[in-house]
């Protein structure tokens, strides 16, 4: 799966995950947030969430941080 890490209105990040075959441009294209914190690929490790990878057309990476935001916010949607 993808994700892209999204600054919302409150400064706070929002992750979007989906799937592979979903080019992150088009991705971008369709949510309201102005600001693109990171993006890559995550996936279930032994561990939990893991992150990695790079959008080159958003320019952005994955960042150490976006695999415990992501549980985190599947943990608790509400947050």
């Amino acid at each position: 799966m993808k994700y892209i890490m999204f600054e919302d209105f409150s400064g706070a990040p929002v992750p979007i995950i989906f799937p592979k075959r979903i080019d992150f441009a088009e991705m971008r294209e369709q949510i309201p947030y102005t600001k693109v914190l990171s993006a890559g690929y995550v996936h279930m490790a032994a561990s939990g969430f893991a992150c990695h990878g790079e959008s080159k057309s958003l320019e952005v990476q994955a960042r150490p941080e976006d695999a415990a935001i992501i549980s985190a916010k599947l943990s608790n949607p509400d947050m």
